[in-house]
């Protein structure tokens, strides 16, 4: 009697380990299995970054960064400008430039599910147009980058536009000049031309108040003229 109970003790352990043993294999393959199938597929993106100009430093490259997003993922130069960016799922990515001296045009790059890459210039203002750039990249310096701005030097034009002396020399030069266009006979015609269209007779302020507070009719000066005339 006592045999049999350990042997069933025995067996009741045995049974218990290899669930135990069966249900960690379990997980380990739920896992496998899940991790298979969430791991997206990665890819790489690639280019090259020229140099400003041919005098530049030998350093430049150190100094240079290749930004995916913002700083997602982060690449560095090789000694001939070019740059691989490993383990890049499928999107769209902006790829910019950071270097402290020259400015780079940043570049979208679209990876589809097929592994399919397209790159295309960035637009922020009007995103439908698409202008389409050579993959893999090559990029290149726009213009050099400036921190401080240059100080503005005294010029003479500053001095002769300026609203002081144009408030002094107009006036003078409208003195010299107009007495001689007085002197020619057909600017004085055209001038007394005007000065006839633009008269016209007006009755006196004093006559309009006393006809107003007298009750009398004003009297133009048009009819003073036709009196006398008479």
């Amino acid at each position: 009697m006592v045999k049999t109970m350990v042997l069933w003790e025995k067996c009741v352990k045995n049974s218990i380990v290899l669930a135990f043993l069966f249900s960690i294999i379990d997980v380990a393959l739920s896992q496998i299995d899940v991790q298979t199938v969430s791991t997206p597929e990665l890819y790489s993106v690639e280019g090259r970054v020229y140099p400003p100009d041919s005098h530049i430093l030998s350093n430049w490259q150190a100094q240079t960064r290749v930004l995916v997003n913002g700083g997602e993922h982060i690449g560095f130069l090789k000694e001939d400008g070019t740059f691989i960016i490993n383990n890049v799922p499928s999107g769209s990515y902006v790829v910019e430039i950071a270097n402290p001296n020259y400015a780079y045009e940043p570049v979208r790059v679209e990876i589809n599910s097929k592994g399919k890459f397209r790159a295309r210039k960035v637009n922020y203002i009007q995103t439908s147009q698409v202008i389409q750039v050579s993959y893999p990249l090559k990029l290149k310096p726009l213009a050099r980058l400036r921190y401080f701005q240059v100080r503005e030097q005294w010029r003479i034009t500053d001095f002769l536009f300026s609203p002081m002396v144009l408030m002094m020399v107009l006036p003078l030069l409208l003195i010299m000049i107009l007495p001689k266009m007085m002197n020619d006979p057909e600017t004085r015609k055209e001038m007394e031309q005007l000065n006839n269209l633009t008269k016209y007779d007006m009755p006196e302020m004093s006559e309009v108040l006393t006809s107003f507070f007298g009750g009398e009719k004003p009297k133009g000066r048009a009819v003073k003229a036709s009196k006398k005339r008479q």
